[in-house]
């Protein structure tokens, strides 16, 4: 197959060779050009300058005696020179004294010959004779047409070009045929030579090495190729080997798929069988996870039922007068029934979760305030096992953030009951901060600790360290799964760090945003109280000594340290702060003025000055703001809280309230509770006597249980919202019920809020309270 000429190699190297070489001479034919149009501009002024030389001397004579005959003749011999057009002589007054002229040569090259130098240039020279130097004669002027310089330059210039492509065009033809000869024929006798090689039997074929090419490029190509078959050759004969290897390989794996094949079928019949069953195992997981559901919401009504009477029986009798080995049985069996309650919520709460049914609050809540609660709940119960609680707040904490405060409160308890719990001397404290955008909250104690291993499951249910622990310290292994679990619905992080013997370390960390429109605390000195500064006499390894030193600071005060007595005026004294186990500072104390006193409350001795103002462990930022300002003289009205308006305070007569209940106990407990809270109880035991009982008298509101013979109290309330009358009409579900469907089904049968049993005082004052102050009481 023969190659067109233009895609030939000899062509495409001739053809660069040429351009090349083309544009090399085309670039030196313009420098020579260039160099010999400035040399004709020169010539042509050289030459007019010697015309204009030789006709000065007596074109001098000529101006000198007005000779104007001679002139005429000296101007037209000036004419003869081809480029002159226009010669005169010119007196020293500027008047003409002789002249000739004729006319521009015409040419239709002309205006290339204009554009390089011009059409015309004009030349002059002073007339004096060599007698009258310093006497002025006139002058020779002369105009030239530059066409006649000019042509002769084109003309050069012309041929310069047209010679410089004519050798190009030479060159380029004797470059083809070199290369056609030298380079592309050899190189075509090589491409025949491997055209004939044949496809089936390229290792039998061997290329010839083309004349005079033996030492060269296209030789050494030919020995190349020439090896690359040698290896093609070696290479075939090792293919067919191993064809005929590859097919036995086939042959074998044809049996081997054939088999595999009968095996994954007999799998897949398997694995089939296997989805079915799980398909069945899943549903009777759904069947049974509603069974549990069912099970949990009547195993509360059912225990926490009892479990009312039992806690409100207990309460209602510590109210008496009982002798101290009574109080202390009774006490006992408080706590006991509280710790059972407390079990049952933990085990209702992790299966809330796992259920997917626990939601979460987004409210404003003050996280200080709820922190510094927690910790003083527990301080007594740990300071009898000689253990400190110590609150460790931020003093920049922002005030508010949104979230679930119960659900906060309830980690946060979770937290310290467990580090007191595996803690036998020592303190447990708890610290929180904001870090970036997320609140952190960190309880550490000194207690027994944990190894690597244990760490490994102490999230699981019902898992402790060991057995040892679980014997010698009791719990049943709920409180972490709860905490960790409500970490996660809250889209936060729990970690834990232990080492044994060294104390436990837990960390959360709670995404809150802050509230946005967050009020200011009014907890901050003025700014005189703080320039008095404090002087802290409490040793530094003191657990509580850190958080009030710090909160002392962010308020501005200056913290001072050393027994020495003030001296000047009382009232110019600091404030002092001492810690009662030290005596020295006991000692300072005796000495100062009484009101400028305040002591660490620790309960361990009652005999201090009772001027001195006791702050309670751990401190409470509002605690320690109160004694500042009363040690620096505060009157007590103004720094008492606004008491809790009850009925009888505000000044009206005990609101009448109605209490639907079947169980005697219940009723005895909480009509206890209601009566002590300052209300009339009338008793109802279902949903029928309680409209019956509506129809009679008028209530501030009712107080429904849920689940009752003859009419349930979710029919009742119906019932109720269909009666005009009463469609404002408080209704609180008072149930043993705590799932969240419970709370959405007495919601949904129109009654007002919902409180779960046992009663808690608080909450029950709180909710009546709620909806009995908002509305108006009929005469």
């Amino acid at each position: 197959m023969n190659s067109p000429f233009q895609k030939r190699l000899s062509f495409r190297l001739t053809r660069n060779t040429v351009l090349l070489a083309m544009v090399l001479g085309l670039l030196l034919n313009i420098i020579q050009v260039s160099l010999d149009f400035f040399h004709a501009s020169e010539a042509m002024d050289q030459d007019i300058q010697a015309l204009m030389e030789i006709s000065h001397s007596p074109a001098s004579q000529i101006a000198y005696n007005i000779d104007a005959r001679l002139a005429e003749e000296l101007l037209t011999g000036l004419l003869k020179h081809p480029a002159i057009v226009d010669a005169r002589i010119v007196d020293p007054e500027d008047r003409t004294l002789a002249a000739a002229s004729r006319s521009h040569n015409e040419s239709r090259y002309r205006w290339l010959s204009d554009l390089l130098f011009g059409s015309e240039r004009f030349y002059s020279q002073d007339l004096r004779v060599p007698q009258l130097v310093e006497i002025p004669l006139g002058e020779l002027a002369v105009n030239i047409d530059t066409y006649h310089y000019g042509t002769d330059f084109l003309n050069r210039a012309a041929y310069t070009i047209v010679s410089g492509i004519i050798k190009s065009l030479v060159l380029s033809a004797l470059l083809l045929f070199a290369f056609y000869f030298v380079l592309t024929k050899p190189m075509l006798r090589v491409i025949e030579g491997l055209r004939e090689v044949s496809p089936n039997e390229p290792e039998k074929a061997r290329l010839p090495v083309p004349a005079t090419h033996d030492e060269d490029e296209i030789g050494l190509m030919v020995r190349i190729i020439n090896q690359h078959l040698d290896t093609i050759d070696a290479s075939l004969d090792k293919l067919r080997v191993a064809e005929g290897e590859l097919k036995n390989y086939s042959v074998k794996l044809e049996r081997e798929v054939e088999d595999r094949t009968r095996e994954i079928s007999d799998k897949n019949l398997a694995l089939q069988r296997g989805n079915r069953a799980l398909i069945r195992a899943k549903e009777d997981a759904v069947r049974r996870a509603r069974s549990r559901a069912n099970f949990l919401a009547s195993m509360s009504h059912e225990i926490r039922t009892p479990l009312n009477g039992v806690l409100g029986m207990l309460g209602l009798t510590l109210e008496g007068d009982l002798d101290p080995a009574q109080r202390n049985r009774l006490e006992i069996a408080l706590n006991a029934g509280q710790s059972l309650l407390g079990l049952l919520n933990d085990i209702l709460d992790i299966s809330k979760v796992e259920a997917g049914k626990l939601n979460l609050e987004a409210i404003p809540f003050d996280m200080r305030s709820l922190v510094e609660e927690c910790t003083t709940l527990h301080a007594q119960k740990a300071r009898r096992e000689n253990i400190e609680v110590v609150a460790d707040i931020e003093p920049t904490l922002p005030e508010k953030f949104i979230g679930d405060p119960t659900r906060a409160r309830q980690i946060i308890n979770n937290l310290i009951g467990n580090a007191i719990k595996f803690t036998d001397q020592g303190e447990v404290r708890v610290s929180v901060r904001q870090v970036g955008s997320d609140l952190r909250l960190d309880v550490t104690d000194t207690g027994i600790g944990m190894s690597p291993q244990s760490l490994g499951k102490i999230f699981s249910p019902f898992a402790q360290a060991d057995t040892d622990t679980t014997r010698r310290y009791g719990g049943t292994g709920l409180g972490l799964t709860l905490c960790r679990q409500l970490v996660e619905r809250m889209h936060g992080q729990i970690s834990v760090e232990s080492e044994e013997h060294r104390g436990t370390r837990f960390t959360v960390t709670l995404p809150l945003p802050k509230a946005q429109h967050e009020s200011q605390s009014g907890e901050r000195p003025s700014p005189s109280l703080a320039a008095r500064g404090v002087r802290l006499l409490v040793p530094h390894n003191h657990p509580h000594r850190h958080s009030v030193e710090r909160q002392l600071k962010a308020w501005g005060f200056f913290v001072e340290e050393g027994y020495d007595l003030p001296a000047g005026e009382a009232s110019e004294t600091p404030l002092l702060i001492i810690d009662p186990n030290d005596p020295e500072a006991l000692s300072v104390a005796q000495t100062w003025p009484s009101d400028q006193v305040i002591v660490f409350d620790t309960h361990v001795s009652t005999d201090f000055n009772p001027l001195w103002q006791r702050l309670a462990l751990p401190v409470r930022r509002y605690q320690l703001y109160r004694c500042l300002n009363k040690a620096a003289g505060a009157s007590e009205d103004q720094l008492q809280l606004q008491p809790v308006m009850t009925p009888a305070r505000l000044g009206r007569p005990a609101q009448r309230l109605l209490l639907v209940e079947d169980n005697r106990v219940n009723q005895i407990v909480a009509g206890g509770l209601l009566r002590k809270l300052g209300y009339e109880v009338d008793l109802a035991e279902n949903g029928e006597r309680a409209l019956n009982a509506l129809n009679k008298n008028h209530y501030a509101a009712v107080l429904m249980d849920c689940q009752m013979p003859v009419m349930d109290g979710y029919e009742a309330t119906r019932r109720i919202r269909s009666n005009p009358a009463w469609q404002h009409l408080p209704v609180i579900a008072v149930t043993a019920n705590v799932m969240q469907g419970d709370k959405d089904a007495c919601l949904a049968a129109g009654m007002s809020d919902y409180i779960t049993k046992p009663y808690d005082r608080q909450d029950l004052k709180n909710v009546i309270e709620r909806w009995t102050l908002r509305r108006p009481q009929d005469g």
